[in-house]
């Protein structure tokens, strides 16, 4: 009887609708027969119009089911193609068939020409061209040759008085350099701050008092066998890093003040005064510890003292550096 049992529930189930919604054709043919003959057996009239109903809705159910598939399958073909990116015809391969508004053999009426070719997409501009700065200007070859042959007095009037990038229109004053002129060490930083710019000096305030302390612990002094430089002589707005284009401004200035001084070691305090040293892009991290060359000169990285202030931490790096140029001086004194 479990058989007949679950066949009867199967069909009050199927009767609120709370049944499958299809089965295969044998395996309903078979059920259908069971119910029958249980409730034939049973005394009860067979619902045949009910049975008759879920039958035929059985039997239309896979067709159904195809006919939506063919629908999905459908909106996906040309859902893809209208994704599919569309390429302008070339001059070499002319698009074929009809053209739009020409008419087709026979006296047939206009046609739509293909989609590709009837609404065809223009290409998106390219923003990141136009968002990119754009890059720094050459260097004026006669102005960095006349630059080279300046001596102390004319190179120092000439930052002063110089106007070749935008930071001049906002500066208090230019900052050239400090130092002794004959100085075997030569330390390069950033650009100027807000009170490097009032006094005229670099490495002054609280970055100045820690780098004099940090020169205090390798035996150095300022003014004492020390030259004191920046990559960019001008200040730029709100203290933040100078762009390539300023660096390169300034860069003939640095070259002869490097040229004037003869060092035997630079020390490069940051990236940027690293990459206008070096010509090439430098991280700070990756670079500390070893010796890099400019024009027979050798070269340190190490962390601006600026940087030092906000991140304490990294003092005792900066003191492995030091260390290690005072190892590198001895080797090339």
């Amino acid at each position: 009887m479990a058989p007949r049992l679950s066949s009867r529930r199967d069909a009050v189930l199927r009767e609120m609708g709370l049944g499958p919604i299809w089965r295969l054709r044998a395996r309903q043919a078979e059920a259908d027969a069971t119910e029958e003959a249980f409730e034939q057996e049973a005394g009860e009239p067979a619902a045949t119009g009910t049975a008759a109903t879920i039958a035929t809705s059985r039997a239309e159910a896979p067709r159904a089911e195809t006919s939506r598939a063919e629908t999905a399958r459908a909106e996906t073909a040309r859902a893809e193609t209208q994704r599919a990116p569309v390429f302008p015809p070339t001059a070499a391969a002319p698009a074929a068939g009809p053209q739009p508004g020409a008419a087709r053999p026979g006296g047939a009426r206009n046609v739509e020409p293909p989609r590709a070719h009837a609404a065809a997409p223009q290409p998106a501009a390219t923003p990141a061209l136009a968002d990119t700065p754009p890059p720094p200007s050459a260097p004026d070859p006669a102005r960095s040759a006349r630059i080279a042959t300046l001596d102390w007095e004319a190179l120092e009037a000439g930052i002063h008085d110089c106007r070749a990038c935008a930071l001049c229109e906002r500066r208090k004053q230019a900052v050239p350099g400090v130092g002794d002129r004959q100085a075997r060490w030569m330390l390069v930083g950033e650009a100027p701050g807000a009170e490097e710019d009032q006094r005229g000096e670099p490495f002054v305030g609280q970055a100045g008092r820690l780098l004099d302390n940090m020169l205090a612990a390798i035996g150095l002094k300022r003014g004492e066998d020390v030259y004191i430089a920046n990559a960019v002589k001008c200040r730029p707005p709100h203290n933040r890093t100078p762009e390539r284009g300023e660096i390169a401004a300034c860069l003939p200035y640095l070259d002869r003040q490097i040229a004037l001084v003869q060092p035997q070691l630079l020390i490069a305090l940051g990236r940027p005064a690293a990459q206008a040293l070096l010509d090439r892009e430098i991280a700070i991290s990756a670079a500390r510890g070893k010796r890099f060359e400019r024009a027979d000169v050798a070269v340190v990285v190490t962390y601006h003292p600026a940087y030092l202030l906000r991140n304490p931490q990294d003092k005792a790096k900066a003191w492995e550096d030091l260390c290690f140029a005072r190892r590198l001086m001895a080797e090339v004194g």
